[in-house]
């Protein structure tokens, strides 16, 4: 029987919300021959827990429980499934501190950026419990004498969602709360480094009072767990965060089966800052935008360009930034925490020694920290040449690049030079500049003199190989329904 040493944690307070189960048609459950997988804290590298770990036959049983739930699901008055949402929202706020401080249990980041984690996902949950209220029919302009024309929008059916551990909980609820607004059913695989704050969620969505099998997770291994769900052609959408690696796998193996597919994938987002910036400003948000969640963010700014001529006096400042950041385990409050495992800061060590390989010049941090074998300085390079491997890969970690630029146009191509397309930073106070960059980008999202622009009622997602659909706003409802037409002749 699966367990978690959480339970003994004091400063947890509803020690229900941590559960080492399944949850599938309303029940908590081990896997059947009573297979686990441990959960460490990346801070300590102590077990925080087993959990259960489901086979493949149990995940593709937990289809049949979602594709009997969608019928009663699908056709509950919006109003109901509203007020369900609602109350999940509101139970969400309600254990906000339990919900950040299980998360960095398992995940390790910053108390205070667990917390806003926290509201981030539930700010999603409210706006899809207001959305799902909204009217789904369409009236058309007919085109054909005596016949009237609407547009019926539908939900899918069962939609399969597969979650990172950068995000356990925020990713969750963005996807989840817009399905099942929606009216579809879902079954759930949150990472096996952070199962507990997707089944915490899940006990707090069975207070609110989702009916059996309306919301499931299923825990394991996702090599495992997913293929039953990608081969099921009643599992009619598939919506992923992670590496655009396992997106085209994904795509690949959903191809059979025609599924709807919404992807956010790699981001190695491009920050560019001119002559004319507000330095003060720029550096400020350059280092949010950099070591937020210790770097492993899909919207961090993994490539620096600064314009020549003030290019000396942004890295003197950012580099002085960076050093007062400090670095400790996640319930210290820290602006860092430890990476997530491993092969992070393996790939932090390659980066780093490969760009000074080709010249650049490290400025601050480099090497792993004395706190543990996850915690990996705040590092910044300069005079990072263009054939560096980190100008090509998503770092993923706690390593600023930085690359001095001469002309606008330069600024651009260097920025567009990459098969992602996610997210770019900007930094301007020249409105014409502003707006030629800003279209001229080949990105998503374009945030202008500031970091934060994401939230629950904008369409978050990316072009080229960052994904596919949008996820936010109404679109990201839509992106689990169907558009149905009807053509009515009245004569």
């Amino acid at each position: 029987m699966p367990g978690s040493a959480l339970t003994t944690r004091t400063d947890i307070a509803d020690t229900d919300l941590i559960r080492s189960r399944a949850y599938v048609g309303g029940s908590w459950t081990d896997a059947a021959g009573g297979d686990t997988f441990p959960v460490t804290d990346p801070a300590t590298g102590h077990s925080i827990g087993d959990v259960a770990a489901f086979s493949a036959e149990e995940s593709a049983a937990a289809v049949d429980v979602a594709q009997e739930a969608f019928a009663d699901w699908s056709a509950k008055l919006p109003q109901e499934r509203s007020a369900i949402l609602r109350r999940w929202f509101e139970l969400m706020i309600a254990h906000r501190e339990d919900l950040a401080r299980i998360m960095v249990a398992e995940q390790g980041k910053p108390l205070s950026e667990a917390r806003g984690e926290i509201d981030y996902a539930a700010s999603f949950v409210e706006y899809y419990a207001e959305e799902a209220k909204r009217p789904n029919i369409e009236g058309v302009t007919s085109h054909l004498p005596d016949a009237e024309v609407e547009l019926w929008l539908e939900p899918m059916g069962v939609v399969a969602l597969i979650t990172p551990w950068n995000f356990p909980s925020a990713m969750l609820t963005r996807k989840a709360a817009a399905a099942l607004a929606a009216g579809c059913t879902v079954v759930a695989h949150p990472s096996a480094e952070t199962p507990y704050s997707a089944l915490a969620l899940a006990e707090l969505g069975e207070r609110a009072g989702f009916p059996p099998g309306v919301f499931n997770i299923v825990t394991g291994s996702a090599p495992v767990v997913v293929p039953p769900w990608t081969d099921d052609a009643r599992v009619r959408a598939l919506s992923f965060t992670g590496s655009t690696e396992i997106g085209r796998l994904l795509y690949r193996n959903s191809a059979d089966t025609v599924k709807k597919l919404v992807m956010e994938l790699g981001g190695h987002a491009p920050l560019i800052v001119f002559a004319d910036a507000d330095l003060d400003e720029a550096v400020s948000e350059a280092i949010k935008a950099k070591f937020a969640t210790t770097g492993q963010d899909c919207l961090g700014a993994n490539r620096i360009f600064v314009e020549r001529s003030v290019y000396d006096a942004f890295c003197a400042r950012f580099t002085e930034a960076t050093k007062a950041l400090t670095l400790g385990p996640g319930m210290d409050d820290c602006d860092l925490g430890p990476l997530m495992n491993e092969a992070a800061v393996a790939k932090q060590e390659a980066h780093v020694a490969d760009a000074l390989e080709h010249g650049a010049t490290l400025a601050c941090g480099g090497r792993r920290d004395g706190q543990g074998p996850l915690f990996y300085q705040a590092t910044v390079l300069t005079d990072v040449p263009p054939e560096a491997l980190i100008f090509h890969e998503e770092t993923f970690g706690p390593v600023a690049a930085i690359a001095p630029f001469d002309t606008e146009e330069e600024a651009i191509a260097r920025a567009n030079a990459t098969e992602y397309g996610l997210v770019a930073y900007l930094h301007s106070l020249d409105p014409r500049r502003i707006y030629r960059v800003a279209r001229a980008l080949q990105f998503g999202m374009v945030a202008v003199n500031r970091t934060k622009v994401t939230g629950a009622p904008i369409p978050f997602g990316g072009t080229k190989q960052s994904g596919l659909g949008r996820e936010g706003a109404r679109r990201g409802m839509e992106e689990f329904m169907e558009i149905k037409y009807v053509c009515r002749d009245w004569a």
